[in-house]
């Protein structure tokens, strides 16, 4: 959304129905079996925890590189290399100092709000409050009776630390495609990207609210944090990706 493109708006907005949606049922999917919380720091101890993670993650490194080579798969041509200023302001920025920015900026997150970074959360909350402005009683909502969420009902939506980040991150997108010079929001969308973007959305927000977070809270943070959640969520989405870009395909979704 923030680097312009005009169907995300729809893609957040079904994003927003869905998470809500999802709050409503959130006791059928507390009672379903579970493994309870498994965290590799506490099974194995923290620096073996991080040793065995970054082992596994040095392999899926080596198995997709064979992979590509194997199969010839082509490597998007190098962009143009520009240096000093305009490339700090215009890109391209490289994808190592991307990464270990998030990494440090994901422990800068959990020492300031006290969680780990997440980006859902919000959107669930947004919804909520929506309802509650016109004139829903969210208080017979299991999932928003407890004493966080309804805190968080009660209080501005600008003291909700999850809001106030992916506000940023939109901002921030923005000037970033900005001054790539690659924001360009489209004036007409297919009805087939539409359909796309609610249906899309819808998943997303639903999926995300029962997963706990996205890729980011579910995954990028979950992982951070030794939860074995973190892994089970890469691998689901690993083996849908596939279904997904095929139907990407199909709804002419580029």
């Amino acid at each position: 959304m923030g680097g312009g493109k005009t169907a995300s708006g729809l893609t957040l907005l079904a994003f927003i129905a869905g998470s809500v949606l999802a709050t409503f049922h959130m006791p059928l999917w507390r009672e379903a079996t579970s493994l309870g919380e498994v965290s590799l720091g506490k099974a194995f101890g923290w620096t073996e925890a991080v040793a065995v993670q970054l082992a596994a993650f040095a392999l899926i490194a080596a198995a997709t590189t064979w992979i590509e080579r194997r199969r010839q798969i082509a490597r998007p041509p190098a962009p143009q290399k520009v240096h000093g200023c305009q490339r700090a302001l215009r890109g391209p920025w490289p994808l190592l100092a991307g990464g270990v920015a998030l990494a440090f900026l994901n422990a800068a997150t959990l020492l300031l709000s006290g969680q780990p970074w997440g980006i859902t959360w919000a959107f669930a909350l947004w919804g909520g409050k929506t309802l509650q402005a016109a004139g829903y009683d969210l208080s017979a909502v299991p999932f928003w009776s407890g004493a966080f969420e309804r805190a968080a009902l009660a209080a501005p939506v600008l003291a909700d630390v999850t809001t106030v980040m992916d506000l940023g991150l939109i901002l921030g997108a923005s000037l970033g495609a900005g001054l790539a010079g690659r924001f360009a929001p489209a004036r007409r969308v297919s009805l087939g990207v539409v359909a796309a973007s609610l249906l899309g959305g819808l998943l997303m927000g639903y999926g995300a609210r029962i997963a706990f977070g996205c890729n980011i809270g579910a995954y990028f943070s979950g992982i951070a944090s030794m939860s074995v959640h973190g892994w089970l969520w890469l691998a689901a989405a690993l083996f849908a990706t596939p279904v997904g870009v095929e139907l990407r395909n199909r709804l002419g979704v580029k």
